[in-house]
């Protein structure tokens, strides 16, 4: 069997955060009303002229340097021209051949390893509008309230050899466009969206295979299953002799499949030309030297500060940085409880799948910084155990009541007064001879079995060290 290669590539489309639309005044507030934010000037009627927005432009300017581009000091805007139902001029202003950055790259953690992945262009330009389709009905409505709206289009260099390393790639992308504050990356109100392109090669080819353009992925996921696909599909495919199509492909996350949806268009099929009623204008390089010292701390520099600031491994630190409001929370409660590794430990294990599954960002729960710190200080003192500490977790979560509180109120504290153990622990040596017997019998681990055994019989509020210790030293021998 001949040993193959896949190559990705992909297009990340960001709706930048502006309150208007990037040629025109028109608001970029989303589910309005059908058609309601519109004007001449986005639905293209003759004689209306677009007018550059300025925070837009400055916005795309700001990801460009955070991505290590070289930026574009002479900007000029070009006219895409293509049919489609939802594109009322039939034209979508872009950029072509003077894209505002270029030869950029963002790396990411791959087991275990870096990896760059090339930036090929950043470049602005206007979205089209929706599409709606109603169930059972053979006809479909055009709403143009999204024409218009601000869009950053990231291209990256086919660098990418596996699925997994697209997924992180979005990660990281996303990670510095909620750091720069330049977008809420929202996929689900299409704020943020990705095209894939993926081919196969023989290992060692330096020419790249007939590639597919897979759209129409909600998420993360949806991207890293699609390509999963793709790349079977196209190894199956060279492997039976069959000729690859360059073609569009849809996702479809119901079936687990892609599905053909038209050939691919070449640059040339769209007829790129200049736009004639913006006028290229050049960029200060004073102004970009502005902006870029207003740059925040980024993903990488933060997960560098973290792991060493905080003694974290390098893994640690760089799922903590993935979002802003983690990384923010983390160094908010490890300041104030003085134990960050406990601190990492729970938000990356407990409090993420518990907010993960509740489908709520940390932003939005009633947990706060002073109360993770609070608990890991009640379970480093004794008073509480991490089993308690798990039980009582879901209130702080969802109601903002803090630790120390719940433990009061509902008696759950440790109990760490000897007498009161030993009462527990002689009348779990009686009733388990068996695993006395086996640790006498040099059998260590069933010391575990009669700690637990004791757990059980308080409730789980005994302090588990103090058990240890009294029973080891009551089955002397």
């Amino acid at each position: 069997m001949k040993a193959y290669e896949t190559v990705i590539g992909l297009e990340v489309h960001a709706q930048l955060a502006t309150e208007s639309k990037v040629f025109c005044g028109c608001s970029t507030k989303f589910a309005q009303a059908p058609n309601a934010s519109t004007c001449p000037v986005c639905l293209g009627l003759p004689g209306a002229l677009p007018v550059l927005n300025k925070k837009a432009f400055s916005l795309a300017v700001k990801t460009a340097l955070a991505l290590d581009c070289k930026i574009e000091t002479l900007i000029k805007f070009d006219r895409k021209n293509y049919y489609y139902p939802d594109l009322p001029k039939n034209y979508q202003i872009s950029q072509y051949d003077r894209p505002l950055g270029r030869d950029g790259f963002s790396e990411v953690f791959i087991k275990g390893e870096k990896k760059r992945i090339g930036i090929k262009r950043v470049h602005l330009e206007e979205d089209a509008g929706k599409l709606v389709h109603s169930p059972g009905k053979d006809t479909s409505l055009v709403d143009f309230n999204r024409t218009g709206c601000p869009l950053l289009e990231i291209v990256s260099e086919p660098d990418m050899r596996e699925p997994l390393e697209a997924y992180e790639y979005l990660v990281a992308i996303k990670a510095i466009l909620r750091y720069l504050g330049v977008s809420d990356c929202n996929m689900e109100e299409g704020s943020l969206r990705c095209d894939a392109n993926i081919s196969v090669r023989q290992k060692g080819e330096k020419r790249l295979g007939v590639k597919a353009e897979v759209k129409n992925m909600n998420s993360f996921k949806a991207v890293k299953e699609a390509l999963v696909y793709e790349s079977k599909r196209h190894r199956e495919a060279l492997e039976n002799g069959d000729r690859i199509l360059q073609e569009t492909r849809l996702w479809n996350a119901d079936k687990g499949i892609t599905i053909s949806m038209r050939s691919k268009e070449e640059a040339e099929d769209y007829r790129y030309f200049p736009e004639p009623d913006l006028v290229p204008f050049t960029v200060e390089k004073e102004k970009i030297e502005e902006i870029k010292k207003c740059l925040p701390e980024l993903p990488k520099a933060k997960k560098d500060r973290i792991a060493r600031d905080y003694k974290l491994n390098e893994y640690d630190a760089g799922l903590l940085v993935r979002e802003v409001e983690i990384a923010d929370f983390f160094e908010a409660a490890s300041k104030s409880c003085g134990k960050p590794k406990q601190v990492a430990n729970w938000l990356l294990g407990d409090i993420s799948a518990f907010l993960n599954a509740a489908g709520i960002p940390i932003g939005k729960a009633a947990l706060k910084p002073e109360h993770l710190a609070q608990l890991v200080s009640l379970i480093e003192s004794g008073r509480i155990s991490g089993k308690i500490a798990k039980e009582i977790l879901p209130n702080v979560i969802n109601k903002g009541i803090s630790p120390a509180e719940i433990v009061k109120n509902e008696n759950l504290s440790q109990i760490q007064d000897g007498k009161k153990l030993s009462v527990v622990i002689e009348k779990v040596i009686a009733e388990n001879e068996k695993s006395v017997k086996d640790y006498k019998g040099g059998k260590e681990e069933a010391i575990r079995f009669l700690v637990g055994q004791a757990m059980k019989a308080t409730g789980g509020k005994a302090n588990p060290q103090k058990v240890n210790e009294l029973l080891k030293e009551k089955l002397k021998g």
